[in-house]
């Protein structure tokens, strides 16, 4: 019989702790909503007393959440705990996680004090929270990096001070997964009151072991995994939510499991990513843009054939659309004629699928990326369009004039253009195409990054812009940062086309 994991999320926390990914109140709740329908069993809402945006963000999370479990980030300090009893005061089920280092390295370097001194801070610290309410975390800060025999000793006294779950932090991403695997074995066998307790696995990602490191824990005895969606956090992020949840749901032959709704993730990766300003890359296991694509050749032929020669998990299964062949110069002629056939070019001879294919490979050396549009055109359909093509930008602006674009665009070979003033360069071009092809697209993220030193360097613009609820993403590379976006921009609206 399988065992459950208890799910601890904590992208409202430690996720948070990413620079720049701070959420306000509204999206957090957002957020918290998504978690529950999920199937999460435990949500860290925040750290109440470090300031008052965040105590305020633990409560209304707590009034908005019915069947999680409600927890609040304290120091072990009595003013701390008190006030994050205070901001859990509505929620159905509350926990309070307190802690410290654990580590010689904190004991000495961070707190200044003894092993002994730490273990009086943190036991009177758990007996005054398990004053206030009845599930107490206890999290030994860099126990990745401590001594295995005290921390078994500091994880039996908090026990016996009153703490129902005990978190092991590898704090700084320090442990392979059998060194991880290790402490977590030996608290189980080591530490007498154990059994009183859950152990809680909390790993992160800096030298990349940290999903692993988490399997590695569940299956030696630990029986919470904390997580963050998207992996999101400090430095290079934390456990990854969906990576754990899927790792489980494929593995399903293991002792443990999770209960969660995997269709859930895609949409709730993207409402993170959209909330915290962050992308997702485009690699990124389950929710990247390329986790169920396909550009072999080998490995599409080997799709077409059969989705499980390439896929171990289906795309439906995580709330996203069916795998995505690619069509790039290193496509084969299987996955071309595959989508010639969606688009209706289904009697096609051997020999014409040969001569066709000779040309696809000289639009592909040269565009990248074949979409429908180009493949109509090359099958000699005279109104195949061939996408939005910028022919003339100019841009008028300076400091006491509203930025104005001048736009020229081959739009299904129709030539239009057109003058729209905006609050910048970019905002001005954008309004201006919109107006154009007709549509409501909104940009929702841009990542500029220089190439190359200099006022005249080189910039690869990434941005992402969203038409009915659908994220499409592009790609432009050069030196002027203007044009670079406009031309991303028009990536991402093409393959709305």
């Amino acid at each position: 019989m399988q065992e459950k994991i208890f799910l601890f999320d904590t992208t409202l926390r430690d996720g948070e702790q990413a620079p720049g990914c701070q959420l306000t109140t509204i999206e957090k709740i957002l957020i918290a909503k998504e978690l529950e329908l999920l199937g999460v069993d435990i949500i860290e809402a925040g750290f109440p007393a470090s300031s008052p945006g965040d105590f305020n963000a633990v409560v209304e999370v707590s009034k908005a959440i019915t069947n999680p479990i409600i927890c609040a980030l304290t120091r072990t300090k009595e003013k701390d705990i008190s006030i994050a009893a205070e901001a859990l005061k509505y929620a159905k089920r509350k926990r309070i996680q307190t802690g410290i280092g654990t580590s010689d390295y904190h004991i000495k370097y961070k707190f200044q004090s003894t092993r002994e001194n730490i273990i009086e801070i943190a036991t009177s610290s758990v007996r005054f929270a398990r004053n206030l309410v009845d599930d107490v975390q206890f999290f030994a800060e860099d126990a990745g990096r401590a001594d295995l025999n005290y921390l078994a000793k500091v994880i039996e006294a908090v026990i016996e001070a009153g703490a129902t779950v005990v978190n092991i932090p590898d704090t700084n991403g320090f442990c392979l997964p059998e060194e991880y695997a290790a402490k977590i074995r030996f608290l189980k066998e080591n530490v007498k009151n154990i059994d009183k307790a859950i152990i809680s696995a909390h790993c992160h990602n800096d030298l990349g072991m940290a999903t692993a490191n988490s399997i590695a824990a569940l299956l030696s005895g630990a029986r919470q995994v904390e997580c963050t969606v998207n992996g999101v956090g400090e430095r290079a992020g934390n456990t990854s939510l969906e990576e754990v949840i899927m790792a489980l749901h494929v593995k399903n032959n293991l002792p443990i499991k999770i209960n969660a709704d995997t269709t859930r993730l895609y949409s709730l990766s993207r409402m993170v990513s959209r909330m915290m300003r962050t992308p997702v890359q485009p690699n990124k296991a389950i929710v990247g843009k390329n986790a169920f694509a396909h550009s072999s050749g080998i490995h599409q032929d080997g799709v077409i054939k059969n989705k499980a020669n390439y896929e171990i998990m289906k795309p439906e299964d995580v709330g996203t659309k069916a795998p995505v062949l690619m069509l790039t110069a290193r496509s084969g002629r299987a996955a071309l004629q595959y989508r010639l056939q969606l688009i209706g070019y289904n009697e096609i001879t051997k020999d014409e699928l040969d001569e066709i294919y000779e040309r696809f490979i000289q639009i592909a050396d040269v565009k990248k990326e074949i979409h429908d549009h180009d493949l109509k055109a090359l099958m000699g359909e005279e109104n195949a369009g061939s996408g939005i093509v910028l022919k003339k930008l100019e841009i008028k602006t300076g400091l006491d004039i509203k930025p104005e674009a001048f736009i020229t665009l081959l739009v299904n070979h129709e030539e239009k253009t057109i003058q729209s003033k905006g609050n910048g360069p970019l905002d001005a071009a954008v309004c201006g195409i919109n107006s154009l092809i007709q549509k409501v697209i909104t940009i929702e993220d841009i990542d500029v990054q220089p190439v190359t030193a200099g006022s005249s360097a080189d910039s690869n613009v990434f941005i992402r812009v969203l038409y009915n609820k659908i994220f499409y993403e592009g790609f432009a590379s050069g030196p002027d940062i203007v044009l670079s976006m406009v031309n991303a921009y028009l990536v991402a609206v093409n393959k709305i086309e």
